[in-house]
């Protein structure tokens, strides 16, 4: 967790109040917006945020989607579907 305990969450409800981000259910995605410091500036915190609750979540989608058949086609055009949001 962040040292002040900001932890991102994933939403895919789209639920919960507050600011989101956007984000491909892929790990590789997820690595490059952690590379790229993407989530602290989209959701306008100062600092880092604790990703480990999104990272599994993504995970389990990527399995998921692997086991079912889906295709990277397919995962694009579900593109843009909010998978986390900071609270």
């Amino acid at each position: 967790m962040a040292e002040d305990g900001r932890e991102a969450v994933p939403d895919p409800g789209r639920r919960i109040s507050g600011r989101g981000a956007w984000l491909h259910p892929d790990p590789a995605c997820l690595r490059s917006a952690e590379r790229r410091r993407a989530f602290p500036r989209a959701l306008r915190v100062r600092g880092q945020l604790d990703s480990t609750t999104v990272q599994a979540y993504v995970e389990q989608v990527a399995h998921e989607q692997a086991n079912t058949g889906f295709s990277r086609t397919r995962q694009l055009k579900e593109a843009g579907r909010p998978v986390m949001n900071q609270p």
